[in-house]
């Protein structure tokens, strides 16, 4: 049987003298002696006949073979972590807050039908949901910061479960007759101000669809849609949203020459399935049964 020659503090004791330059800073952060330090990683290096760090003056450097040591014991610490997080979950049992965030251009309509279903058999489950664009409900799903996620792009190394496709349709106000009028070339409306909704994460993906040079940032599609209705430019909204302004004649759909019909792809993901609680799980289902993914009966 497999016995460890090494411990994790040692190896937390060595990636703290990396990450805070030396034995001495390292100390103060772990409130530990530095000989402790030195000897801790002294035992490590003995114990597994390789060298890790190098003392140059009054500074430790790793070596070739302690960096990639290191990776893996980082690697380590995360999955630690991750198991001490799950007998955490396993323990409490049902969780008292669940976080869902959900990429704005899901319907509402869907969302509220499912919490609706839950709630009968949430056992008192707060619920947080945020809104993302883009970038953010993919950091939601990288920094594992949510429980459910409902996202248009899906991160490597994640399997996603497609609930929907969203349409998305051009629209202006009737009265803008710039590019009100039938059909409009793709760079006859590139030409045109185009509303278009802030990303909620850090890392800015350029995506979209005939973006024109001059864009207006706006928080949500409301306020883009009160833009819209003053006569001013124009913005891709779902069709949902769009539809009923359309038949009332507050806005106009604005036909694209060689374009019919956009549709983006709606995945739900479970960023950390392994410590996902029972109501987020029971959340999952509803999900799926809402968009015929599951029977009533599964």
């Amino acid at each position: 049987m497999f016995r460890a020659k090494s411990t994790l503090e040692q190896w937390r004791i060595l990636q703290s003298v990396v990450d805070y330059g030396g034995y001495a800073k390292a100390a103060e952060k772990l409130n530990k002696s530095q000989s402790s330090l030195n000897h801790a990683v002294a035992k490590l290096q003995n114990q597994l006949g390789i060298t890790l760090l190098e003392v140059k003056g009054r500074k430790a450097f790793l070596t070739s073979t302690g960096e990639t040591m290191l990776r893996r014991s980082r690697q380590l610490m995360q999955d630690v972590q991750a198991l001490e997080s799950l007998a955490q979950t396993l323990d409490k049992g049902w969780e008292p807050e669940i976080i869902i965030a959900t990429e704005i251009l899901y319907p509402k309509s869907h969302l509220y039908q499912v919490l609706n279903n839950f709630l009968p058999q949430s056992r008192g489950s707060r619920l947080k949901i945020s809104e993302e664009v883009i970038s953010g409900s993919v950091e939601a799903v990288k920094s594992k910061s949510a429980d459910i996620v409902i996202t248009n792009i899906v991160p490597q190394g994640y399997l996603p479960n497609t609930l929907c496709t969203v349409g998305m349709i051009a629209v202006c106000a009737a009265e803008n007759q710039s590019i009100a009028k039938l059909p409009v070339k793709q760079e006859e409306l590139a030409g045109n101000l185009q509303i278009v909704i802030s990303e909620t994460g850090t890392t800015k993906n350029e995506l979209g669809w005939l973006k024109a040079e001059q864009r207006w940032t706006v928080d949500n599609f409301h306020e883009a849609i009160s833009i819209l209705k003053t006569g001013i430019g124009f913005c891709w909204v779902p069709a949902e949203m769009a539809t009923p302004l359309i038949d009332s004649g507050e806005l106009r759909k604005i036909a694209i020459t060689a374009h019919h019909y956009r549709e983006v792809p709606l995945h739900l993901v479970l960023p950390d399935r392994d410590s996902a609680g029972p109501g987020t799980l029971l959340l999952e289902q509803l999900f799926y049964r809402h968009h015929g993914l599951l029977s009533e009966q599964e």
